[in-house]
């Protein structure tokens, strides 16, 4: 029966590979998100002397946007692979290895979603403001609404986080206090 349960084990933890194609997806999603930035570059350059400052703004922004999506797709690509499927060992001493690569766990991971949330969120309202004559005050105040809650559910789970952080740390520290007495 032991050994049963060993292969059983075996498998479970090997079902873990099964996500890896899912962030070879994620790749790819960097390479449609890099066409579409390519894309509005070339609709800013080519229209660099007839736009309006306002086009122009846009379309930053949307470059903007466009980058703290990438950005998020490599944080959770690099850290789910490693959090999830297998560590990245070899790249350790890789001069170009970001810093946080290896240090942010789940719960990490999971704030720095909700803030890229957040500021995607926000870049988005900013177009949206940019061009308020073109929406309805019903859809503003949606956008508006969401994006608050983006904030408010953002600034909730980090004060959880640290709560929950705080009372691990506080009551570890009072059984090391009460082992060294």
């Amino acid at each position: 029966m032991k050994k049963l349960e060993n292969h059983f084990e075996h498998f479970l933890f090997t079902s873990r590979w099964l996500i890896a194609p899912v962030y070879l997806a994620l790749v790819l999603s960097l390479v449609v998100l890099l066409v579409k930035a390519g894309k509005q570059l070339w609709f800013l350059l080519s229209n660099l002397f007839t736009a309006s400052d306002n086009e122009i703004i846009m379309g930053v922004l949307s470059l903007v946007d466009i980058s703290l999506v990438m950005n998020l797709l490599v944080i959770i690509i690099f850290s789910g692979y490693e959090n999830f499927v297998s560590k990245m060992e070899d790249l350790h001493g890789h001069a170009d290895r970001p810093d946080w690569m290896g240090h942010i766990g789940f719960t990490d991971l999971k704030l720095k979603l909700i803030g890229s949330i957040v500021a995607i969120s926000g870049v988005e309202l900013l177009k949206t403001f940019m061009g308020v004559d073109n929406y309805t005050d019903r859809h503003m105040a949606w956008m508006i609404g969401i994006h608050l809650t983006f904030v408010v559910s953002g600034v909730l789970y980090a004060v959880m986080d640290k709560i929950s952080h705080h009372s691990h740390s506080g009551h570890g520290n009072q059984t090391n206090q009460r082992d060294s007495h």
